[in-house]
């Protein structure tokens, strides 16, 4: 509903700070609106906020139809009345539509009843969200959620999406929603380049270890004879055979 940006509240907006350590946060993202429309405490908010306008625009139809009737007859009798019977029946239209203006404006106008109940009614609904919003980011370790229904965000990786994790906190059936994040998430291009480079990362570190172990292994080189020259014990032997001949 339009007049919802009345009780909508800002979830951890962005302030861009210019510095070096901005870029180190870990931001991520909700929807308060998907939020809002998923959980039944805010819906049963809704609701019932929606008949107090309902019970208010019917008694201004009818406060309405009250003016219209005494417009008509005034238009029928103007001729016949006298100046006096036109003057009170005017008087009398004039006061019809200014107390329907008057409470029309007590309703709707800024700070009016209408404010006053969604204020009433939905405070608790928001402490509940907000609650969530902060158990879920403390959890996940995010410095800052940008409120997606608040902040346009020209891109966004649903992997950082915390508005289904939000709903789950809040005791939410998330089921069809964690399927449809999960499709989002794989679509995503930048998420496919980095499931496709993974495994040729790791295969060019296991190819580099194993020619780094080969060249570390000694070559094997077959054994050459010992040279008797070296063996005091086969010098000796060999001339003595020498001698004998």
């Amino acid at each position: 509903m339009k007049t919802a940006c009345v009780w909508t509240i800002t979830i951890a907006i962005v302030v861009v700070i210019f510095s070096s350590s901005a870029f180190s946060q870990k931001v991520g993202f909700i929807n308060s609106n998907t939020i809002r429309e998923k959980f039944p405490d805010a819906q049963q908010a809704q609701q019932r906020v929606q008949s107090m306008t309902d019970e208010w625009k019917r008694e201004l139809d009818a406060m309405q139809q009250k003016v219209d009737n005494l417009e008509f007859e005034i238009k029928k009798n103007r001729l016949i009345w006298t100046e006096t019977e036109r003057q009170n029946k005017d008087s009398e239209l004039a006061m019809l539509r200014k107390t329907r203006e008057d409470y029309a404006r007590s309703i709707f106008e800024p700070q009016g009843k209408y404010d006053q109940a969604v204020e009433t009614i939905f405070t608790p609904v928001e402490e509940k969200i907000y609650a969530s919003v902060q158990q879920v980011a403390a959890d996940q370790g995010f410095d800052i959620l940008v409120d997606q229904s608040v902040q346009p965000l020209p891109y966004v990786n649903y992997k950082y999406d915390m508005t289904v994790r939000v709903l789950k906190n809040l005791g939410v059936d998330v089921d069809e929603l964690e399927k449809d994040l999960q499709e989002r998430i794989d679509q995503d291009p930048r998420n496919q380049q980095r499931e496709s480079k993974a495994p040729s990362r790791r295969r060019g570190r296991s190819s580099r270890s194993q020619e780094e172990r080969q060249f570390e292994q000694p070559e094997n080189k077959p054994e050459q004879p010992a040279d008797p020259r070296n063996d005091p014990e086969k010098l000796k032997q060999m001339q003595d055979r020498k001698i004998n001949r």
